[in-house]
């Protein structure tokens, strides 16, 4: 017998050799091993679809918003931004608050503009309340979300005073996830 060789018949066998050689090549060298607690992690923070945001407006608030989407930008989370109108206990709890919920609405749009800069979904909404961190706690448990990002002023003094009233009962009560992104004052040189 005789065998006859092609330039086709060469190509196929060049391009089958090459496959070949390169998938044994990855079966013998697999990837590093990643620890189980790692992997949880990664699953867990790849889980994070929605971040929830309360905001009052400030300077901390505000760098808090950018923080969560710089959090959300690989997950593409939508950022919910929520701003709560605390009502006096004095009043019913539908009472108008003269000027309250334009500021509101206000606060809700600058923090729109940030989150749309990272081109991230956004969702405002404005809510009334007695207290802030009930509101807060009912929405995290309502809509089952697992992370939260407060922006906030650090200030001098107890525990309770350097973190605030709400931000120490969301610590308290919620069985989500919390970042605080508390930055000091900027000192004037």
């Amino acid at each position: 017998m005789h065998a006859h060789t092609t330039v086709l018949g060469v190509f196929i066998a060049v391009v089958f050799s090459i496959s070949m050689g390169s998938l044994l090549w990855w079966m013998l060298h697999p990837p590093k091993a990643v620890s189980m607690v790692a992997a949880k992690v990664r699953v867990a923070i790849d889980a994070i679809k929605v971040i929830l945001v309360p905001t009052n407006g400030s300077e901390y608030s505000e760098r808090g918003i950018e923080l969560a989407c710089r959090l959300g930008q690989e997950q593409s989370a939508t950022i919910r931004l929520i701003n709560i109108i605390e009502v006096p206990l004095s009043l019913p709890l539908g009472a108008h608050l003269p000027g309250r919920e334009e500021a509101a609405q206000e606060i809700l749009n600058r923090g729109k503009g940030i989150v749309e800069t990272h081109n991230l979904a956004v969702e405002t909404h404005v809510e009334w309340a007695r207290h802030a961190a009930e509101k807060i706690a009912e929405i995290v448990a309502q809509d089952n979300l697992t992370l939260i990002v407060l922006g906030l002023q650090p200030k001098l003094g107890g525990v309770e005073n350097v973190i605030g009233r709400t931000t120490e009962m969301l610590l308290r009560k919620l069985p989500c996830e919390i970042i605080i992104d508390a930055n000091p004052p900027a000192t004037i040189r």
